[in-house]
């Protein structure tokens, strides 16, 4: 008899809100080894699981090629959502493993959460919901976020996923993207700008929808901050390496910005007190697409693709 083909599944919200995934690779008669941490995975972590695997379901715990280098057996990463910049992709290629995408699983609950931090910062919610709890009854000055100008970085599926929402609020939406899409600008009235420039200046609220690669890292920092209005909004629900969190603490600190809320960090979870001790900031745990629908999608999509891809491998 053949061996059972072994796969790992590391994300933590696999199957929480439906077992239908976790139901469907049983049903295939794999040797399955969820994430045994509770955790994001280390290097060291991932090379063991990995170490005599033919697939996995990953979040984003590290595949560079350094850990690729352990799994001289696997055939498939199956990514639970969209984002590949945890894997080493150029390797993947080389060896021949089959890189998948959970695409399309969780637009609209990245898109609510997105929206959700936008109004949460301008309106200062934490804030307010602090001093109640603290017995402080009072007022809080806020921003208007009806009418005002939303830059879009980055007009994929979130990012229009966003502008749709922004157009029942009246708002004047900008975007700032190498692929332009004319349909869903003219459709949302989208005005294109060539530069991120002219969306940091303009925009009374940023909000961010890109990739992580090489030419994207840091991609807001200490000058695009000086040319924001001091009561912009900055929200990012994509990646962490996007923004210089430096630049970021100096820029809420000295009120140069109105506030951000951000979903992403460099490092998760954050290691910075100061930042996370500002009440400007309003910071979430990369849990924007953690809806029940959102999870229960990512991880039926991420399970037929990696059966798919695995069995034809095998067969």
């Amino acid at each position: 008899m053949a061996p059972k083909l072994k796969i790992v599944v590391t994300p933590r919200s696999f199957g929480k809100s439906d077992p239908a995934p976790i139901e469907l690779l049983a049903s295939r008669g794999y040797d399955v080894v969820y994430n045994p941490y509770g955790r994001i995975l280390t290097k060291e972590e991932m090379k063991g699981l990995l170490a005599d695997a033919d697939g996995i379901i990953v979040g984003v715990d590290p595949l560079d090629r350094e850990v690729l280098t352990e799994a001289p057996g696997l055939k498939i990463i199956s990514k639970y959502g969209v984002g590949t910049d945890n894997i080493d992709l150029k390797y993947a290629e080389e060896r021949g493993i089959k890189v998948t995408l959970a695409a399309g699983s969780n637009t609209e609950a990245v898109a609510d959460y997105a929206f959700a931090l936008m109004m949460a910062v301008a309106r200062r919610v934490n804030v307010i919901d602090r001093a109640c709890r603290d017995g402080v009854w009072k007022a809080e000055a806020a921003i208007d976020i009806h009418g005002k100008t939303l830059g879009l970085l980055g007009l994929g599926a979130i990012g229009k996923a966003v502008a749709r929402r922004a157009s029942g609020f009246g708002m004047k939406v900008l975007a700032y993207d190498l692929f332009r899409d004319e349909a869903t600008a003219a459709a949302y009235g989208i005005s294109y700008r060539d530069s991120i420039e002219g969306i940091v200046r303009e925009a009374d609220f940023i909000s961010l929808h890109l990739p992580l690669d090489d030419k994207t890292a840091g991609i807001i920092g200490r000058e695009q901050f000086e040319m924001m209005k001091p009561t912009a909004v900055l929200v990012n629900t994509a990646r962490g390496g996007l923004i210089d969190e430096s630049a970021l603490l100096e820029a809420l600190r000295a009120g140069r910005i109105w506030g951000a809320g951000i979903d992403v960090f460099e490092k998760e979870p954050p290691d910075n007190p100061a930042l996370l001790a500002l009440g400007n900031l309003i910071a979430g745990s990369h849990c924007a697409a953690s809806t029940q629908g959102a999870v229960t999608n990512m991880g039926m999509i991420a399970t037929n693709n990696l059966i798919k891809h695995l069995e034809v491998s095998v067969s």
